[in-house]
């Protein structure tokens, strides 16, 4: 049983890696000021941190200068710094037809950045990249391992309740994980929230309290990020968008359902639409229908009609949220204003009032990486959150 001590230590200690992370090399004067904790508490705190090899002398000696040091009376002593790579979290993206995986540690670097294509057996391709990143660094320096998944995850960050395009249920996912990393924190995310998270800590949502990520791939997803923070709701469920009725009443969705806004704005409902076969992952996938789409008319309207119902899915979100920033991500990058100038279009004619300033919609730069990097950062939240 954790007492209130201990917890007051645990999040005194996060607070100052997090300060570490955010300011790079700092002397203990420095951390003081900048974090309101007494020195003594400091000290002992980045000597823990030193024994268990968290933290080091800044190997130039030089910490930081100008504008960004923290001021302080006299002299600062040498800095310390976070050591790269020490402690690693995880980050595992279960998607349909790819798996990905990012390495991430302490000060924010990305160690590893992978994607596979898989067409069966996609919890065991997971469960083999786990099992290969674990023989290359060593499962102990391993802090946290997350997966998203494209499904309704219960606010436990364990047990899967919905999985309309994946076959998986419960805790089973959670629970081989934890087989393969039995001293991690293991965690199993939606991966839209995991998007963006992704995109408010490195992504183009960096410094924006109040955005919306949505996923571009077979399902549709929604990310909510509000006041900072990540909202998940009463039982974790928030942000299932794609299965809200927008769109084409009649056409038919992975769920069983007719109607959803993922069966008429998904990817696999665009290459119904053409006659396509999807590639090996959902930017490839795109990238083939934005270079059919520069020559040819019909699928100049496909994607008019997919940009008019992604627009209307927008405008409701907006409606309800009020986001500053809507970041589009999967395959909707590549397809870029092919979809996004008749979305605008659709944002302008249905918000109300009239004068409501539109949301910016912003294509994602983190590529098929972005969920399993927002899933990485989670997985060090121990760490950092205390």
């Amino acid at each position: 049983m954790t007492t209130g001590t201990e917890q007051l230590r645990r999040r005194h200690t996060a607070l100052v890696v997090r300060t570490l992370r955010r300011l790079g090399p700092t002397s203990r004067a420095e951390l003081a000021v900048a974090t309101g904790l007494s020195k003594p508490t400091i000290g002992v705190i980045v000597a823990g941190l030193e024994a268990d090899g968290t933290v080091g002398l800044d190997p130039t000696g030089d910490g930081r200068t100008g504008e960004d040091r923290v001021p302080v009376r006299g002299r600062p002593g040498r800095p310390v710094a976070l050591r790269p790579g020490r402690h690693l979290g995880l980050g595992l993206d279960l998607n349909v037809d790819y798996v990905t995986a990012v390495v991430l540690d302490l000060t924010g670097e990305v160690v590893l950045s992978e994607s596979r294509p898989v067409a069966t057996d996609r919890v065991e391709a997971l469960l083999a990249t786990t099992r290969e990143l674990r023989d290359r660094y060593g499962a102990d320096r391993f802090v946290g391992v997350t997966a998203a998944v494209p499904a309704l995850v219960h606010g436990d960050d364990r047990t899967v309740a919905w999985a309309p395009n994946l076959t998986l249920s419960g805790p089973e996912l959670a629970d081989a994980l934890a087989g393969v990393l039995p001293d991690s924190d293991v965690r199993v995310v939606n991966d839209a929230n995991c998007a963006a998270y992704a995109e408010v800590h490195h992504g183009v949502a960096r410094g924006v309290d109040h955005a919306l990520y949505v996923t571009g791939t077979v399902g549709i997803g929604v990310g909510i990020v509000a006041g900072g923070v990540l909202v998940q709701g009463a039982t974790g469920f928030a942000g299932e968008a794609g299965h809200v009725a927008v769109g084409d009443p009649t056409a038919l969705c992975g769920c069983g359902r007719r109607g959803c806004w993922e069966a008429s704005v998904g990817l696999h409902a665009v290459l119904r639409s053409l006659g396509m076969e999807e590639l090996g992952t959902p930017t490839a996938t795109g990238e083939a229908v934005a270079a059919r789409a520069a020559h040819d008319a019909a699928a100049q309207e496909v994607l008019a009609r997919v940009g008019r119902d992604l627009g209307l899915g927008l405008a409701t979100l907006t409606s309800v949220l009020d986001p500053e920033v809507v970041v589009l991500g999967g395959y909707f990058v590549p397809l870029g204003d092919l979809v996004l100038d008749h979305a605008r279009a659709a944002l302008d004619a249905r918000l109300d009032p009239p004068t409501r300033r539109r949301p910016e919609l912003r294509l994602s730069t983190l590529g098929l990486g972005a969920a399993a990097l927002g899933a990485a950062e989670q997985a060090l939240a121990g760490v950092l959150l205390g």
